[in-house]
């Protein structure tokens, strides 16, 4: 009997220290996102996505196919450096730079079932993680006159 306890103390103590280590934050999901998204890791990336992101990141993945291969192996070198993290409750917005860049973006991040996921949305321009998708899309042009419409016309 001593011989099965041991052992099998042994593996249930293993298994409390790697999911101990398995930290879950806003930072961490959005390091691994952004680094799997950039180096062109999709399936990786998804693993932190919601859903509706993962289908967003399907169809880059799908666009990706046109990059040169120089283009991929460039992408791939880039460096992520995480810059803020604001939470507030069950979302969060990390702020970064890239290696190739000194402009700062963000990328949203809520949390679903206890585990930090990347929110983005085809509304979200992809290039520019900023605030801008949280200001409604801008209206046109006030000086352009509206479309004039003809009431008298019968339907054909």
């Amino acid at each position: 009997m001593k011989k099965l306890f041991f052992p099998a103390f042994g593996l249930l103590a293993l298994a409390i220290v790697f999911t101990g280590c398995n930290t879950n934050s806003p930072k961490d999901a959005a390091q691994k996102w952004l680094t799997s998204f950039y180096h062109l890791d999709y399936e990786t990336a998804k693993k932190y996505s919601t859903e509706e992101t993962k289908n967003l990141l399907t169809t880059i993945e799908q666009l990706r196919t046109l990059n040169s291969d120089s283009e991929k192996q460039q992408m791939k070198q880039l460096k992520v450096e995480i810059k803020d993290v604001k939470e507030k409750g069950d979302t969060a917005m990390v702020s970064y730079t890239l290696s190739d860049s000194p402009k700062e973006q963000k990328v949203k991040l809520i949390k679903i079932q206890g585990k930090w996921l990347v929110a983005k949305s085809k509304q979200d321009d992809m290039g520019d993680d900023s605030d801008n998708d949280q200001q409604p899309p801008a209206s046109p042009d006030s000086t352009t006159a509206p479309m004039a419409v003809d009431s008298t016309a019968a339907p054909k």
